[in-house]
């Protein structure tokens, strides 16, 4: 479908023509009719497909009307980050090019007169302001922000802010605004929390769901099964063998890219740089502006850079920790192979994200090509189709031989081996499990009651960002 079949102002299609946009990706068909029929609308759809547009082209298309006061927020956009809430005001630039549409962005990590500026374009009013939540916030406590006339509410990567703890700044800026308003929510994922929150804040809306797309076919995807301690000597024979031109490292935690990039630096000698929230604006600008540039051919990012980053020479992504969600791997290793250029993308799996990884497998529908660990390195864990961690060879070998020798009983699943079998016997009918039953059961029951755990001192994960990983 094209957008002059769907669009109305003749000032936006020039915009569009302009910037060589002509047919409508399927998001933007299925969601631009409903917002421009004034409709809620809940569209979940995968990073890259043009969400941006989806919402951004209906709305001014309809604010080009002139029925909305120009002395008030006339649209709300909410973003997760900074980054993205740049990228959304660069391209509502662009599209209203034509078009008298204001805008302003509003987030944080910022010097003192940019927030006054910020201030002066809320008191006198903007047609769409693009704002993170947390700075939204910090201006509506000061009580100089008029809201109750907004006419578009829009949240988009709406999963990933729910994912950095928005949830109540979300609801206490829904407060501010009208009950009269278009609500629309974007989201790459469908979770439970985000059905929660599209309940609270939406009214019968209309439902716009794409099934996630599968990477690109260029990217040469690829994992080495290994352990944590062997990822460091993987990421040397990796740049070893193809020096780093514009690669993208993410890690789990800021904390995790803080070390890995000070190790890079000092170990391997590497221009890296790091991206993660605890960086403060004109850090987080110059790093990106240094990226892009090619001054630095190294990024360590946590998922901040995983959607909303538009750099399409991206040579390779390295997840260096598996992504929780399945969906998340397809936004990382997106950011490569982009405008139909060739890109790799490489995982380290642990035996622990085994079961992790496996779910990526089942998204993809394929199974992803495991690469040798260097010899040097030593032994890997095994990985099995059914995605559960196991132990490597050597280790399997070793509870076999302790078997034949009659040490004792092994742990794990394995079966009772052709050699030995006998001392095995005698080893269970020491430990009451074989032989004499009556004399197994008297025994047992002479021994005294083993003391009851709590519940939670049951499973102790090993690994606290594991539990829950820093806010990105």
């Amino acid at each position: 479908m094209r957008f002059d079949e769907i669009l109305d102002s003749d000032d936006l299609l020039d915009a569009l023509w302009d910037m060589h946009f002509d047919e409508c990706t399927p998001i933007q068909e299925a969601a631009i009719p409903p917002v421009s029929e004034g409709r809620d609308l809940i569209a979940v759809a995968q990073t890259g497909t043009g969400k941006t547009a989806a919402y951004l082209l209906p709305v001014i298309d309809r604010l080009a009307s002139g029925e909305y006061p120009e002395d008030s927020v006339n649209c709300i956009v909410m973003a997760p980050t900074r980054e993205l809430a740049q990228q959304i005001d660069r391209q509502l630039q662009g599209f209203a090019y034509f078009m008298p549409i204001s805008s302003l962005p509003i987030y944080g990590g910022t010097d003192g007169h940019t927030f006054e500026q910020q201030k002066r374009g809320l008191t006198k009013g903007a047609d769409i302001v693009i704002a993170t939540p947390g700075r939204l916030i910090a201006h509506l406590s000061m009580g100089y922000v008029d809201l109750s006339r907004v006419s578009f509410f829009i949240l988009d990567e709406a999963d990933r802010m729910l994912d950095m703890g928005f949830f109540e700044d979300i609801m206490q800026i829904a407060k501010h605004l009208p009950e009269e308003r278009q609500t629309l929510l974007f989201s790459a994922t469908m979770p439970p929390k985000i059905q929660q929150l599209a309940s609270k804040i939406l009214r019968n809306p209309a439902e716009v769901k794409l099934a996630v797309s599968k990477p690109a076919e260029k990217i040469d995807q690829s994992a080495y099964v290994c352990y944590e301690t062997q990822k460091i000597p993987i990421l040397k024979s990796i740049f070893a063998a193809e020096p780093p031109e514009r690669v993208i490292v993410f890690s789990s935690s800021k904390q995790k890219v803080k070390e890995l990039s000070r190790t890079l630096r000092r170990d391997l000698h590497l221009s890296a740089a790091e991206m993660h929230s605890d960086l403060d604006q004109k850090q987080r600008d110059d790093v990106m502006l240094d990226f892009k540039s090619g001054r630095i051919k190294l990024l360590i990012a946590t998922d901040i850079v995983a959607r909303g980053i538009d750099i399409d020479d991206i040579r390779m992504v390295i997840n260096y920790d598996v992504p929780n969600e399945a969906e998340d791997y397809v936004h990382r290793i997106g950011r490569t192979a982009r405008a139909d250029r060739d890109g790799k993308a490489v995982t380290l799996v642990t035996d622990k994200d085994a079961y992790k990884f496996r779910r990526i497998e089942q998204l993809l529908e394929k199974e992803v090509p495991k690469n040798m660990v260097p010899e040097e390195l030593g032994e890997t864990p095994s990985y099995s189709s059914s995605g559960r961690p196991g132990a490597g060879k050597a280790g399997r070998q070793g509870r076999k031989s302790r078997f034949s020798r009659g040490e004792g009983k092994a742990r794990g699943r394995s079966g009772m081996p052709a050699k030995g079998a006998q001392n095995h016997q005698e080893s269970r009918a020491v430990k009451g499990v074989g032989g004499n039953r009556g004399e197994a059961v008297a025994e047992k029951s002479s021994r005294a009651p083993r003391k009851k755990r709590n519940f939670h001192q049951r499973r102790r994960p090993a690994n606290g960002d594991e539990v829950k990983q820093a806010k990105s």
